[in-house]
C-alpha cells in the first residue's frame, strides 16, 4: 500500500506541471527584472519559493501585465503549443536589444493528447532543479555587463503554427542580438515539460 501510494504522490498530470512551469515563470521573470535592475528596487518584495527568498513583483500594473501573459502561457502549455519564451532586454533610448532570455520548452504530446501514461517525478528534485536555475539568474549580475541605461522588455512566445495570434498579442521579429555572447543555464524537467534556459547578451565592445 505504501509503495502504491508513493508512486501516486510521484505522478505528474498536465494540470500539475503547467501550474509548476507556470509558476516557474512568474519567479523567473520577476527575478530577472530585479537582479538586472530593469525596474525600481522599490518595485518589488521577497517572497519564499522554493527553499530560496526571491523578489517577486508588487507594483500593480508590472503585476497586471504578468498575470495576463502568465495566463496565456498557461493555457498555451495546457495545450501544448508552447515551445519558447523570451524576455527581450531593450535600451530606451538606443532601441538596441541588450539581452535575450530565452526558455526553450518541450512537452511530452502523449500525456497532452491524452494518450500517454502519467509520468513520476519526485516534487522535491523538480523544485531542486528550479532553484538551480534561480540561483543562476540571482548570480546573473557576476557575469552580465551593466545596464547603464533605461531599459524597457518584451516578451516573446513561440507556438505551434496552428495556434491563432491572441488579439491582444502581436507578431515579432526575433529581436537577436548582433554578435551575442551566450550563456546556457541549468534546465528542469516534470517529465510533461522540459525547459532549457539560456541568457544572451550584446558583449562590452572594450572586451571584444
Amino acid at each position: 500500500m505504501l509503495a502504491t501510494a508513493q508512486a501516486t504522490k510521484n505522478e505528474i498530470t498536465l494540470k500539475g506541471s503547467v501550474a509548476t512551469v507556470t509558476a516557474f515563470f512568474r519567479h523567473a521573470l520577476s527575478s530577472i527584472l530585479y537582479q538586472r535592475g530593469i525596474y525600481a528596487p522599490e518595485s518589488f518584495e521577497p517572497v519564499k519559493a522554493y527553499g530560496l527568498t526571491v523578489m517577486a513583483v508588487k507594483e500593480d500594473k508590472l503585476i497586471s501585465y504578468l498575470q495576463a501573459v502568465l495566463q496565456q502561457f498557461s493555457e498555451w502549455l495546457e495545450g501544448g503549443a508552447l515551445q519558447k519564451v523570451v524576455l527581450v532586454v531593450t535600451g530606451v533610448a538606443s532601441k538596441e536589444v541588450l539581452e535575450r532570455w530565452t526558455f526553450d520548452i518541450q512537452t511530452d504530446k502523449g500525456v497532452v493528447a491524452g494518450s500517454a501514461s502519467l509520468p513520476e517525478k519526485a516534487e522535491s528534485q523538480i523544485t531542486q532543479e528550479i532553484q538551480a536555475i534561480i540561483r543562476q539568474i540571482t548570480a546573473s549580475v557576476t557575469f552580465l555587463p551593466l545596464l547603464q541605461d533605461a531599459c524597457t522588455i518584451d516578451l516573446l512566445a513561440y507556438t505551434d503554427k496552428e495556434n491563432a495570434v491572441p488579439l491582444d498579442w502581436e507578431e515579432s521579429d526575433p529581436r537577436y542580438i548582433t554578435g551575442a555572447a551566450d550563456v546556457k543555464l541549468r534546465a528542469f524537467s516534470t517529465k510533461v515539460h522540459n525547459v532549457e534556459a539560456l541568457v544572451s547578451y550584446k558583449a562590452d565592445d572594450d572586451l571584444l
